[in-house]
């Protein structure tokens, strides 16, 4: 019998959602997702301790202490993630527009427009980058533009039916529904436990993928957040799944029947929707647990980007 991981394998495109190079190198991963709190994460490590020398002593020859080089800096480290990540898989690596960008459609735009421009620097084409965007209604705008332009996006901290709907009708390429993040507001605010069919953000993608697959909506769905192997495998057969090293080496220790939960051949009939800004406003504010996350996520990746920046500050100084 071939392990869970191989299995999945066999009907999804695995993902690794780590900045972790020893793990990508033993999992094989088909592409890789990095976020803010990973590249930090990641540029603490041994693995990166050169590029991130090698990036202040480029801020420094740039001037150093401004605003504007500090950003490039960690913009320049976070590529560096990227960079070596791509090495190793074949597919794509996802990079972040800054989070506190988040409700500002020009400059994420011209954000991505230097992410992309960066990696070419070193030699990678943007078909080998997805752009990491908030789904903010700006966030989505943003993608919609440099989807035209031929750069492929990544929407993230996607928590609701509206986000999804308005990302298809932007025509995105990819989004990242959070599974786990979902679970977690539903148990705090219930108190409730639930198995891996009820879990509220296992039904949540089920329901997007369902939508996408009954309206022909060519945008993949990525499942992320993954607090338990019960939730990948409730989504198995979804198009991408980007799972964390502990959970991918669960997965290929457990020998076990690994069945396919979701398939474009058993999807039901639904009507499609269309959104405009005031009623997708509209559906998230009437989404207490969207909102919220959606919040609160774009508040820790900025706080983590606030940190790299606090520490590239320091080094400068140094």
């Amino acid at each position: 019998m071939t392990s869970k991981l191989e299995q999945l394998r066999s009907m999804t495109t695995v993902v690794a959602d780590t900045g972790d190079i020893e793990a990508v190198r033993r999992l094989k991963p088909v592409d890789c997702t990095t976020n803010p709190s990973i590249v930090l994460k990641a540029l603490g490590t041994e693995a990166f301790q050169e590029a991130f020398q090698e990036a202040i002593t480029w801020g420094k020859a740039k001037g150093g202490q401004d605003d504007a080089v500090i950003g490039a800096i960690a913009d320049r480290m976070a590529i560096s993630v990227g960079a070596a990540l791509a090495e190793l898989v074949p597919g794509r690596v996802s990079t972040e527009v800054d989070a506190d960008l988040s409700f500002d459609t020009k400059a994420s735009v011209e954000k991505a427009h230097q992410i992309i421009a960066g990696y070419k620097e070193r030699g990678i084409e943007k078909d080998r980058i997805l752009i990491k965007l908030a789904s903010t209604w700006e966030g989505i705008r943003a993608a919609e533009i440099l989807q035209k332009e031929g750069i492929d996006c990544n929407l993230t901290l996607l928590f609701s039916k509206a986000q999804a709907i308005a990302c298809a009708e932007a025509k995105v390429f990819l989004i990242s529904p959070f599974v786990g993040r979902i679970l977690d507001w539903y148990k705090k605010s219930t108190g409730e436990d639930y198995t891996s069919e009820t879990d509220p953000g296992v039904v949540s993608v089920r329901s997007i993928y369902n939508y996408y697959k009954a309206n022909g909506i060519g945008t993949i769905v990525m499942g992320a957040s993954f607090r338990n192997a019960g939730e990948i495998e409730a989504l198995a057969g979804c198009d991408r799944l980007t799972i964390s090293p502990q959970l991918l080496d669960e997965l290929n220790a457990d020998q076990g029947t690994l069945a396919r939960a979701l398939s474009p051949d058993t999807v039901k009939a639904e009507p499609h929707v269309s959104l405009d800004e005031k009623s997708f406003r509209w559906a998230m504010n009437q989404d207490a647990m969207a909102t919220e996350k959606l919040a609160e996520g774009i508040r820790g990746f900025a706080k983590d980007m606030d940190t790299l920046r606090g520490q590239i500050a320091k080094a400068l100084a140094a």
